[in-house]
Protein backbone atom coordinates (compact mmCIF):
# COMPACT_ATOMS: atom_id res chain seq x y z
CA UNK A 1 0.00 0.00 0.00
CA UNK A 2 1.67 3.54 -1.12
CA UNK A 3 1.73 5.80 2.21
CA UNK A 4 0.79 8.54 -0.15
CA UNK A 5 -2.95 8.95 -0.91
CA UNK A 6 -3.57 8.94 -4.34
CA UNK A 7 -5.17 12.66 -3.93
CA UNK A 8 -2.16 14.36 -3.27
CA UNK A 9 -0.60 13.23 -6.97
CA UNK A 10 -3.55 15.07 -8.31
CA UNK A 11 -4.83 19.04 -8.07
CA UNK A 12 -8.31 18.73 -9.33
CA UNK A 13 -10.63 21.80 -10.61
CA UNK A 14 -14.40 21.52 -10.55
CA UNK A 15 -16.40 23.40 -13.10
CA UNK A 16 -19.14 25.00 -10.53
CA UNK A 17 -22.38 25.54 -12.57
CA UNK A 18 -24.26 28.93 -13.13
CA UNK A 19 -27.87 28.35 -12.09
CA UNK A 20 -30.11 31.88 -12.36
CA UNK A 21 -33.26 30.14 -10.66
CA UNK A 22 -31.80 30.13 -7.36
CA UNK A 23 -32.72 30.40 -3.98
CA UNK A 24 -36.41 29.58 -4.39
CA UNK A 25 -37.33 30.59 -1.02
CA UNK A 26 -41.39 30.31 -0.98
CA UNK A 27 -41.47 26.74 -2.80
CA UNK A 28 -40.84 23.81 -0.57
CA UNK A 29 -37.11 23.74 -1.84
CA UNK A 30 -34.64 26.20 -2.03
CA UNK A 31 -32.71 24.48 -4.87
CA UNK A 32 -33.11 22.18 -8.12
CA UNK A 33 -29.63 21.42 -8.79
CA UNK A 34 -29.24 18.91 -11.98
CA UNK A 35 -26.91 15.89 -12.39
CA UNK A 36 -23.98 18.58 -14.61
CA UNK A 37 -23.82 19.96 -10.84
CA UNK A 38 -22.64 17.00 -8.96
CA UNK A 39 -18.96 17.61 -7.52
CA UNK A 40 -17.57 14.06 -7.43
CA UNK A 41 -15.52 12.82 -4.75
CA UNK A 42 -13.92 10.19 -7.05
CA UNK A 43 -14.12 7.35 -4.79
CA UNK A 44 -11.66 4.99 -6.67
CA UNK A 45 -9.19 7.17 -5.62
CA UNK A 46 -9.38 6.11 -2.19
CA UNK A 47 -10.74 3.88 0.48
CA UNK A 48 -13.43 5.92 1.68
CA UNK A 49 -17.20 5.24 1.04
CA UNK A 50 -19.05 7.30 -1.20
CA UNK A 51 -23.07 7.63 0.04
CA UNK A 52 -23.77 10.97 -0.30
CA UNK A 53 -24.64 12.88 -3.61
CA UNK A 54 -23.15 16.90 -3.68
CA UNK A 55 -24.01 19.67 -6.14
CA UNK A 56 -23.07 23.01 -6.23
CA UNK A 57 -24.02 26.15 -8.16
CA UNK A 58 -23.22 29.92 -8.51
CA UNK A 59 -24.92 33.51 -9.29
CA UNK A 60 -24.34 36.92 -8.81
CA UNK A 61 -26.59 36.43 -5.15
CA UNK A 62 -24.08 33.47 -4.10
CA UNK A 63 -23.38 29.78 -3.84
CA UNK A 64 -26.13 27.02 -3.71
CA UNK A 65 -25.18 24.10 -2.03
CA UNK A 66 -27.46 20.93 -1.71
CA UNK A 67 -26.72 17.05 -0.50
CA UNK A 68 -28.32 13.62 -0.07
CA UNK A 69 -27.05 11.27 1.60
CA UNK A 70 -28.58 7.57 1.58
CA UNK A 71 -28.32 3.92 3.22
CA UNK A 72 -28.76 4.82 6.73
CA UNK A 73 -30.68 2.45 9.21
CA UNK A 74 -30.81 4.84 11.93
CA UNK A 75 -31.91 8.75 12.26
CA UNK A 76 -29.02 11.18 12.01
CA UNK A 77 -27.45 12.28 15.50
CA UNK A 78 -26.21 16.07 16.15
CA UNK A 79 -25.88 18.64 18.42
CA UNK A 80 -25.46 22.09 16.90
CA UNK A 81 -22.86 22.99 20.19
CA UNK A 82 -21.00 20.65 18.53
CA UNK A 83 -20.94 20.69 15.05
CA UNK A 84 -17.60 19.38 14.59
CA UNK A 85 -19.01 15.49 16.14
CA UNK A 86 -21.89 15.53 14.71
CA UNK A 87 -23.50 13.57 11.15
CA UNK A 88 -24.17 16.28 8.49
CA UNK A 89 -21.96 18.73 5.85
CA UNK A 90 -19.22 20.91 6.52
CA UNK A 91 -17.78 23.24 3.53
CA UNK A 92 -14.81 25.19 3.42
CA UNK A 93 -14.84 27.67 0.67
CA UNK A 94 -11.97 30.54 0.50
CA UNK A 95 -12.87 33.17 -2.24
CA UNK A 96 -8.86 33.27 -3.35
CA UNK A 97 -8.13 29.99 -4.00
CA UNK A 98 -4.70 30.74 -2.16
CA UNK A 99 -3.62 26.83 -2.92
CA UNK A 100 -0.10 27.33 -1.87
CA UNK A 101 -0.79 29.08 1.91
CA UNK A 102 -1.22 26.32 4.98
CA UNK A 103 -3.23 28.33 7.41
CA UNK A 104 -6.61 30.31 6.08
CA UNK A 105 -6.73 33.92 5.64
CA UNK A 106 -9.70 36.64 5.97
CA UNK A 107 -11.19 35.01 2.54
CA UNK A 108 -11.49 31.54 3.93
CA UNK A 109 -15.07 30.34 5.58
CA UNK A 110 -16.00 27.43 7.57
CA UNK A 111 -19.71 26.80 7.40
CA UNK A 112 -21.47 23.57 8.52
CA UNK A 113 -25.38 22.44 7.63
CA UNK A 114 -26.76 19.47 10.32
CA UNK A 115 -30.00 17.36 9.60
CA UNK A 116 -30.68 17.57 13.28
CA UNK A 117 -28.89 18.71 16.40
CA UNK A 118 -30.40 22.62 16.81
CA UNK A 119 -33.25 24.04 18.78
CA UNK A 120 -33.86 23.93 22.36
CA UNK A 121 -34.21 19.91 22.03
CA UNK A 122 -31.09 19.69 19.94
CA UNK A 123 -34.19 17.83 17.43
CA UNK A 124 -34.36 20.90 14.34
CA UNK A 125 -31.76 21.57 11.31
CA UNK A 126 -28.61 23.83 12.42
CA UNK A 127 -26.55 25.62 10.21
CA UNK A 128 -23.65 28.47 10.83
CA UNK A 129 -20.09 29.32 10.67
CA UNK A 130 -17.25 28.51 12.28
CA UNK A 131 -13.91 30.41 13.09
CA UNK A 132 -10.91 28.45 11.27
CA UNK A 133 -8.18 26.58 13.23
CA UNK A 134 -4.61 28.74 13.81
CA UNK A 135 -6.35 31.21 10.40
CA UNK A 136 -3.89 34.42 9.70
CA UNK A 137 -6.55 36.39 9.98
CA UNK A 138 -10.68 35.66 10.32
CA UNK A 139 -13.47 35.95 7.62
CA UNK A 140 -16.23 37.92 9.25
CA UNK A 141 -18.59 35.64 11.20
CA UNK A 142 -22.21 35.76 9.59
CA UNK A 143 -25.47 35.67 11.12
CA UNK A 144 -27.33 32.37 11.11
CA UNK A 145 -30.17 33.88 9.78
CA UNK A 146 -28.53 35.05 6.90
CA UNK A 147 -27.34 31.58 5.68
CA UNK A 148 -30.75 30.07 3.74
CA UNK A 149 -30.88 26.45 5.03
CA UNK A 150 -33.50 23.79 4.83
CA UNK A 151 -33.35 19.92 5.85
CA UNK A 152 -35.48 16.83 5.43
CA UNK A 153 -36.04 13.28 5.63
CA UNK A 154 -35.47 10.32 2.88
CA UNK A 155 -36.00 6.82 3.20
CA UNK A 156 -32.67 5.56 4.28
CA UNK A 157 -31.27 9.08 4.90
CA UNK A 158 -32.03 13.15 4.42
CA UNK A 159 -31.54 16.04 2.39
CA UNK A 160 -29.37 19.15 2.96
CA UNK A 161 -29.81 22.46 0.78
CA UNK A 162 -28.50 25.47 1.41
CA UNK A 163 -28.05 29.07 -0.31
CA UNK A 164 -24.98 31.28 0.79
CA UNK A 165 -25.65 34.79 -0.24
CA UNK A 166 -22.56 37.26 -1.55
CA UNK A 167 -23.16 39.10 2.06
CA UNK A 168 -21.46 35.98 4.33
CA UNK A 169 -18.59 35.30 1.74
CA UNK A 170 -15.75 37.87 2.01
CA UNK A 171 -14.04 38.61 -0.89
CA UNK A 172 -16.53 36.31 -3.71
CA UNK A 173 -16.22 38.44 -6.96
CA UNK A 174 -16.76 36.20 -9.67
CA UNK A 175 -15.67 38.60 -12.57
CA UNK A 176 -12.03 39.37 -10.82
CA UNK A 177 -11.73 35.55 -9.07
CA UNK A 178 -13.51 32.98 -10.71
CA UNK A 179 -12.00 30.24 -9.10
CA UNK A 180 -12.43 29.26 -5.52
CA UNK A 181 -10.59 27.00 -3.16
CA UNK A 182 -13.40 24.48 -2.10
CA UNK A 183 -13.82 20.98 -0.13
CA UNK A 184 -16.63 19.69 1.80
CA UNK A 185 -16.94 17.03 4.45
CA UNK A 186 -19.92 14.89 5.04
CA UNK A 187 -19.46 13.32 8.10
CA UNK A 188 -21.90 10.45 9.48
CA UNK A 189 -21.64 8.21 12.70
CA UNK A 190 -23.25 5.48 10.63
CA UNK A 191 -21.74 5.48 6.99
CA UNK A 192 -18.68 6.65 7.73
CA UNK A 193 -16.59 10.05 6.41
CA UNK A 194 -16.91 11.73 2.92
CA UNK A 195 -14.36 14.25 1.79
CA UNK A 196 -13.72 15.70 -1.43
CA UNK A 197 -9.78 14.45 -1.46
CA UNK A 198 -7.81 13.55 1.85
CA UNK A 199 -9.70 12.60 4.97
CA UNK A 200 -10.01 13.97 8.44
CA UNK A 201 -6.26 12.42 8.82
CA UNK A 202 -4.80 15.08 7.58
CA UNK A 203 -5.88 18.60 9.16
CA UNK A 204 -8.43 19.48 6.11
CA UNK A 205 -10.16 21.78 8.68
CA UNK A 206 -7.19 24.39 9.06
CA UNK A 207 -4.61 24.04 5.90
CA UNK A 208 -6.30 25.29 2.35
CA UNK A 209 -3.22 23.82 0.59
CA UNK A 210 -5.46 20.32 0.95
CA UNK A 211 -8.77 22.11 -0.56
CA UNK A 212 -10.03 21.30 -4.09
CA UNK A 213 -10.86 24.47 -6.81
CA UNK A 214 -13.74 25.22 -8.36
CA UNK A 215 -14.24 27.08 -11.52
CA UNK A 216 -17.02 29.88 -11.63
CA UNK A 217 -18.42 28.93 -15.50
CA UNK A 218 -20.98 30.26 -17.62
Amino acid sequence: MSVIPAHFLFRLTYPCRFVKAMPDEEGDRLLELATECRIDSFPELGVQKHFADVRLAWNELGLGFQVTVKGKDKPPQGDADRPRSSDGAMLWIDTRDARTIHRASRYCHHFYFLPTGGGADKDEPAAGQLKINRALADAPLCEPGQLLFRSGSIKSGYWLEAFLPVAVLNGFDPETNPRLGFFYWIRDAELGDQTLGVGPEFPIWEDPSLWQTLELGR
